[in-house]
């Protein structure tokens, strides 16, 4: 019964799934159109893209609940997101150093939280490797940024942008995916 709900309440929410992943991908394609922006604008980019996936991801939680309960790693998802959203706005004058450091930190928790949510999803959904894989994602990215935080800006937006559309076209094929699970919801007379 509780597979079933879980199974139910997915598929009327894939479209929060997609979201995240469109709003990945316009933030990549928007970092390659403008790779000459200077870092405040970079700053104030990823920040309103942090904020948004961190209000979405926070949003999801309680529409997909466990056992009655929002599910706990998707709320500490948005909550980091949110977070780091805001500190970025309050704080646009950050060194890069720091803006890097702060964006590898919120890559590698996000990325362990979406591997933890792909583990459950492991026996409720068909190819839950996808969430698995925008988690491996942004672990991969957040651990490059932390060995080479000397990297040139141009290189750092690049690598913003290909992760960004990366985690965008994983979690847009989730969701597409998810939106097919009332099919596999046996019918109770």
């Amino acid at each position: 019964m509780v597979l079933e709900t879980m199974l139910v309440q997915l598929s009327r929410n894939w479209g929060w799934i997609v979201l995240r992943g469109v709003a990945a991908i316009v933030f990549g394609i928007l970092s390659f159109a403008w790779p000459g922006l200077t870092l405040t604008v970079l700053v104030l980019l990823w920040g309103a893209y942090a904020l948004v996936d961190g209000v979405v991801a926070f949003m999801t939680a309680f529409q997909l609940k466990a056992g009655g309960r929002p599910m706990w790693s998707f709320a500490l998802l948005g909550l980091i997101g949110i977070a780091a959203g805001l500190v970025t706005f309050a704080r646009p004058g950050l060194t890069a150093i720091a803006l890097l450091a702060l964006i590898a930190t919120w890559a590698i928790l996000t990325g362990f939280l979406e591997i933890a949510a792909a583990v459950r999803f492991r026996k409720i959904i068909p190819n839950e490797w996808l969430l698995g894989l925008a988690g491996l994602l942004s672990v991969v990215f957040g651990v490059l940024i932390v060995m080479q935080p000397g990297a040139g800006a141009l290189t750092v937006v690049w690598l913003i942008a290909w992760y960004s559309i990366l985690l965008g076209l994983t979690l847009t094929m989730l969701g597409l995916r998810v939106r097919s699970l009332p099919n596999l919801v046996p019918r109770t007379a």
